[in-house]
């Protein structure tokens, strides 16, 4: 006679995950794991130069080029630790957790709605912080921090394409005609960031023209 019983945990097949999980694109995820590498390798030498500024008033951060091109000028400001406290602490844990999602992305994982909600809040969030210090930067510190734009040029693309991803993937509920339209502009997405680092540079180029006209 034969009894019914639940296989066990070895024989038992895997669940497969909800049709909400959604992977991500092999390129997309090595975008979030060499930009949020970038963005942490900044965030950390940014975070080692102010510790020594701390313990020695008189040290020159290694990123001091030029009056204008200036670290030490720019970490001795309010706008440095615009919540009280070192703004590079910020992307220290922010770009940690995008190089970790983007090597667990590279495994080919499905990550819950939620989790790219959250992500695309963080970059969002992101974003607005970055475009906040490039205003500071440009017309009230009056400096240009140079580990700081490597933080620019990485947010910018990790927002970009990770609204992309959450839009085509349906993570954020669009029109299929929407979705279509994105997907027929594949080969241009790149327009968007490019775009974003020209206007940076010609602002950046404006605004210290009395200086840069200087060395020709």
């Amino acid at each position: 006679m034969t009894t019914d019983h639940a296989p066990d945990a070895e024989t038992a097949p895997e669940q497969a995950p909800p049709a909400s999980w959604v992977a991500a694109g092999r390129g997309y995820a090595w975008l979030l794991l060499i930009a949020g590498g970038f963005g942490l390798a900044a965030s950390i030498t940014l975070t080692l130069e102010k510790i020594r500024v701390l313990e020695n008033p008189n040290y020159v951060p290694s990123c001091n080029i030029n009056p204008i091109i200036s670290c030490g000028s720019v970490m001795r400001t309010w706008q440095a630790s615009a919540f009280g406290f070192p703004n590079s602490l910020i992307g220290l844990g922010a770009f940690a957790v995008v190089v970790t999602v983007g090597v667990v992305a590279l495994t080919g994982a499905r990550l819950p709605r939620w989790f790219w909600l959250g992500l695309q809040a963080g970059t969002l969030f992101g974003i607005g912080m970055v475009s906040w210090l490039i205003g500071q930067t440009l017309y009230s510190i009056g400096a240009v921090c140079p580990y700081c734009m490597v933080v620019w040029v990485s947010t910018i693309p990790l927002f970009w394409y990770t609204a992309v991803h959450n839009l085509r993937t349906g993570v954020i509920p669009v029109s299929e005609g929407v979705r279509n339209r994105l997907a027929s502009l594949t080969g241009f997405y790149w327009l968007v960031p490019a775009a974003c680092y020209l206007i940076i540079a010609l602002l950046v180029l404006n605004r210290f023209w009395y200086y840069w006209h200087t060395l020709l």
